[in-house]
């Protein structure tokens, strides 16, 4: 699929389907929509009034348009009232175009909606990020594709000829965020501590990343006991990745992301039980996932910015060797760590991670992690949970997530909650009580971070999709990839 700008305003556009963004103020066509409608032989009013088309966000209907004409169909697609529009509604406004449009079998779409705010290249990018995502479906596991239809070819950007770099740049995002989606998506059969490290590989090869991968010796070594406690039940060896992107000169600032990859989670002898969603482990990965997209993306838009990316790849999984639920852990920090629940094992491989980041001298950490339960039960599953005890580094990552259409909330780091974590036999233990358990999980983190400042996103909501929602699922939303990079990209 191509996606073009193009300065051509809908009254000129030909092609299969012209998609029209309207307001519910616009419903009642004036202006060019009324001289749209009119060469369209009053088609759209009438597809209004028959379906009566409020205008909501999200919404979209279509009509077939009278013979002759230059466009076969019309698409209308709301956005809601005016005064209330967000950069996100357009994300989703062409969302919904590209899959109507798919499915009214449209080869050729031309997508007319309204600049944000005066930015034509930020809308652009958005409508092109909205049209990707949308648009893109995971065939890998099946003998035969289930839509064996015709397929959109081309999207006309219309209004916004001169964006092509905005197109690019959107392209670069996109991919990031679909490689989060595949490897997310993939059973733990597919993707494991191996194949992570080979989808490192790969993206240092092609994208000019220099590459580090830590074996179990190499992590011996630097006394990685944490990590390596959650790792010792698995078959698979495990594998520290990191990734390191350097631009041509002086960095501007020296970035870290650092992600969770439990490539799955058994619970360990915690067991998950019934009920538990453990078939659903392996999405347990998340973090490492969009930290990789995140790789992707910033290796082809080459900020002025070094970056940093980490990940402490392994299973958690049940053998003779696995931990044992009382068995004391000696992270590479020094701290002594009490398992008390071998399900809480994610915050014990980041553990390790953090202390490894930190040494490199980077200027801010930001991790993710599909962490804890109790941050869903706060949240739902929309919206990650943000803590950090830097105010300026929860404004950045505030400030691009609004940009990137992802939803994060901060919740608060209450130090009165880390008596919860305390051991009678170790300096802490890796769980506290069931209340604030997304709070406690964050103070256990905050352990292993001596100065650098500091973020800690639980995306354990987001990061997967029951259902179709915008431009994501149902599965994997390769949630926080473009949160980071417009991270990365506003620090250049």
């Amino acid at each position: 699929m191509e996606i073009l700008a193009k300065d051509t305003s809908f009254l000129e556009w030909s092609g299969d389907g012209l998609a029209i963004g309207l307001f519910e103020d616009d419903v009642e066509l004036t202006g060019d929509l009324a001289s749209l409608d009119e060469k369209f032989a009053g088609s759209i009013k009438e597809l209004i009034a028959e379906e009566e088309f409020k205008a909501k966000p999200g919404s979209s209907i279509a009509t077939r348009v009278g013979s002759g004409s230059s466009v076969r169909k019309v698409l209308l697609v709301g956005l809601g009232k005016k005064e209330a529009l967000k950069l996100d509604t357009l994300r989703r406004a062409a969302a919904a175009a590209a899959r109507l449009a798919k499915k009214q079998k449209s080869k050729t779409l031309g997508i007319s909606l309204p600049v944000w705010n005066n930015d034509a290249a930020l809308t652009a990018q958005v409508l092109t990020e909205g049209v990707h995502l949308a648009l893109y479906q995971d065939n890998r596991f099946k003998s035969e594709p289930e839509d064996k239809g015709p397929q959109v070819e081309q999207v006309d950007l219309l209004g916004l000829g001169g964006q092509e770099a905005a197109i690019t740049r959107a392209n670069q995002i996109s991919s990031g965020v679909i490689l989060a989606r595949q490897l997310v998506a993939a059973p733990a059969n597919s993707v494991t501590p191996i194949t992570m490290a080979e989808t490192a590989a790969a993206i240092a090869s092609e994208h000019g990343l220099q590459l580090e991968v830590l074996e179990r010796e190499d992590c011996e070594k630097l006394g990685m006991g944490a990590f390596l406690g959650v790792a010792q039940a698995s078959d698979l060896p495990p594998k520290f990745v990191h990734l390191t992107y350097k631009p041509e000169g002086t960095p501007k600032r020296k970035l870290a992301i650092v992600g969770k990859g439990l490539t799955f989670d058994s619970g360990g002898l915690n067991i998950k039980g019934a009920g538990s969603g453990i078939e659903t482990m392996k999405i347990d990965m998340g973090g490492a996932a969009a930290t990789l997209g995140a790789a992707k993306a910033i290796g082809q838009l080459k900020p002025d910015v070094e970056v940093h990316f980490i990940s402490a790849v392994t299973e958690n999984m049940i053998s003779g060797h696995a931990v044992h639920p009382g068995d004391i852990l000696t992270a590479s920090n020094g701290k002594t760590i009490e398992v008390n629940n071998t399900d809480a094992e994610g915050r014990l491989t980041l553990a390790d991670a953090l202390v490894f980041t930190e040494k490199l001298g980077v200027d801010a950490i930001v991790d993710l992690a599909t962490l804890t339960g109790a941050c869903v039960v706060a949240l739902g599953d929309d919206i990650a949970g943000l803590f950090s005890p830097d105010d300026a580094l929860v404004s950045q990552l505030e400030k691009a997530a609004e940009i990137a259409g992802e939803k994060i909330w901060r919740l608060p780091m209450e130090d009165k909650y880390f008596e919860g974590l305390k051991s009678g036999i170790a300096d802490f233990k890796n769980t506290g009580p069931r209340a604030g358990g997304s709070i406690t999980a964050a103070l256990f983190l905050k352990q292993f971070v001596k100065e650098t400042p500091w973020a800690h996103l639980d995306i354990a909501g987001p990061v997967w999709a029951d259902k179709e929602n915008g431009y994501n699922g149902p599965g994997a939303t390769g949630f926080g990839v473009r949160t980071l990079v417009n991270w990365v990209l506003s620090s250049s």
